[in-house]
């Protein structure tokens, strides 16, 4: 049985379950079963591999133990293992031991997840298809992480689990512009499921992982937090699933909630891929972590100002940002001058509204930014539409392939190449001034659409509204006519 059938039939037996409402819960709820399975996988290769290695699960929860025989327990027994002895002990799994970080992922994952379904034997059944699945296998378990983007991707349609997806188009697009190495540490303040992550890992992967040192050089340079919990749990299984030994780096925090003052020399990092929360507003007392110049309840903001901070001198980033942070005035003014002087912002790529489809119809950017020269000028590309369409959508999204046209036009890693086209232009620092920072440019090369002459027009109203009243008049005799007969 293929993977892809396996998930299906997964996902067709939960829906016969009253307790799993939606497809951001079957999700979760086949997460920490994954998790569960990839876990005990991992745990029977390193007792062969390492001498002395012991689970951080008790024997007893192990999925070996409970889960592997198909005739196992089922029905209420099941249920109420699950319920009353799996998730209660391993959210307070002690972490401690050599292998304290394996403790701290699984309990982590387990601190705010639930079982919701409520049949014992339907539960089984899911078990028994999951067993089945060997994560050792390195071929499996890459068919295996691919279905589970693909799952990601359903999320879209979840309501506001939607919030937690960025186009994998977009997310390729960054990296490959970023192009991430082994060693180079990586940043992601707010993961979501971690598609950044899985991006930047197969773009090193295919490009600069030729040995087995740059895979552990690569790996002990991840970082990630993600706030909220579900997709902290699908991110930290996504990391298992592409092969990541250690996810721990993937922290369930805040980012914003440390003082802005307290991040040091020692938090510094080379890379920062990420798509910020916008259009929310952070908890009351989170902006008095940050400078009074910068305080702002808006979190896109937050993160920026974090951002600049965070950068190694010559350290790189990309980062999503709606278009409100790029004309907004007041505490926006005061980052985009700081961001200025601190980095040079050397490209913003604007997306149409409908990219981020259909949980955000806002206009999207794409700032491309390095640290330790100030900006002296912002090249900036506009991304179209394909012509045969007149939006991004569900059915047909952006793909890597629509962003092609802006990697031709690159220049190169020095960018050197670059050419002022209908959809690329660039503006300098006296005009950014000249503006208060204001960085919403237009296309200075889009034609206004020409409407005609006012008179005309006007004149041409004042004909149609006379016929079309003369039209109205004959139908009306027409039908009196009709009455009478």
């Amino acid at each position: 049985m293929s993977a892809r059938t396996i998930v299906k039939s997964i996902q067709d037996i939960m829906r016969q379950d009253v307790g799993v409402d939606g497809d951001a819960q079957r999700l979760s709820q086949l997460c920490w079963m994954f998790f569960l399975k990839i876990v005990d996988d991992q745990d029977q290769q390193l007792e062969v591999m390492q001498d002395n290695y012991r689970s951080p699960i008790p024997e007893s929860l192990q999925w070996r133990a409970w889960a592997a025989d198909p005739e196992g327990i089922t029905g209420d027994a099941l249920l109420t293992f699950i319920n009353t002895e799996l998730f209660p002990k391993l959210k307070e799994l002690p972490i401690i031991g050599k292998d304290a970080n394996r403790s701290r992922v699984v309990r982590s994952v387990f601190e705010d997840a639930y079982n919701y379904m409520k049949s014992g034997q339907l539960i089984r059944q899911v078990i028994n298809r999951i067993s089945g699945v060997d994560f050792n296998d390195l071929a499996e378990r890459k068919h295996f992480g691919d279905i589970y983007e693909q799952l990601l991707n359903d999320l879209q349609s979840a309501g506001n689990a939607g919030e937690y997806y960025t186009p994998r188009a977009v997310t390729a697009f960054m990296v490959d512009r970023i192009d991430p190495k082994p060693g180079e540490i990586l940043f992601d303040p707010s993961c979501g499921t971690g598609g950044f992550l899985t991006c930047a890992i197969r773009h090193m992967r295919d490009r600069y992982v030729k040995t087995v040192k740059d895979e552990q050089s690569m790996q002990a340079n991840l970082r990630a937090v993600e706030k909220k919990q579900l997709p902290h749990m699908l991110c930290v299984t996504n990391m298992l699933l592409h092969g990541i030994e250690d996810p721990s780096f993937v922290r369930h925090d805040n980012t914003l909630a440390r003082p802005y003052i307290s991040y040091g020399q020692s938090d510094r990092v080379d890379i920062i891929l990420t798509n910020p929360p916008f259009g929310g507003k952070e908890e009351d007392g989170i902006e008095s972590n940050f400078p009074a110049h910068f305080r702002t309840k808006e979190t896109a903001d937050l993160f920026l100002a974090l951002f600049i901070r965070l950068l190694k001198p010559g350290g790189r980033a990309a980062i999503v940002l709606p278009d409100g942070s790029l004309f907004g005035e007041g505490v926006k003014t005061r980052l985009k001058e700081h961001l200025l002087e601190e980095c040079n912002l050397h490209t913003i790529v604007r997306l149409p509204n409908s990219v981020f489809k259909p949980y955000a119809s806002i206009g999207t950017n794409l700032l491309f930014l390095e640290k330790g020269t100030p900006t002296q000028e912002i090249w900036f590309y506009e991304h179209r539409v394909p012509e045969n369409q007149k939006a991004y959508s569900m059915t047909k999204p952006i793909r890597v392939e629509h962003l092609q046209s802006c990697v031709d036009w690159w220049g190169g890693a020095e960018r050197a190449t670059r050419q002022q086209t209908e959809v690329a232009w660039k503006v300098s620092l006296a005009e950014i001034k000249a503006r208060n920072y204001n960085l919403d440019f237009k296309n200075p090369h889009t034609v206004a659409d020409d409407h005609g002459d006012p008179q005309e027009l006007l004149a041409k109203l004042e004909r149609d509204e006379q016929k079309t009243a003369g039209l109205r008049d004959q139908l009306k005799n027409i039908l009196a006519e009709a009455l009478l007969r």
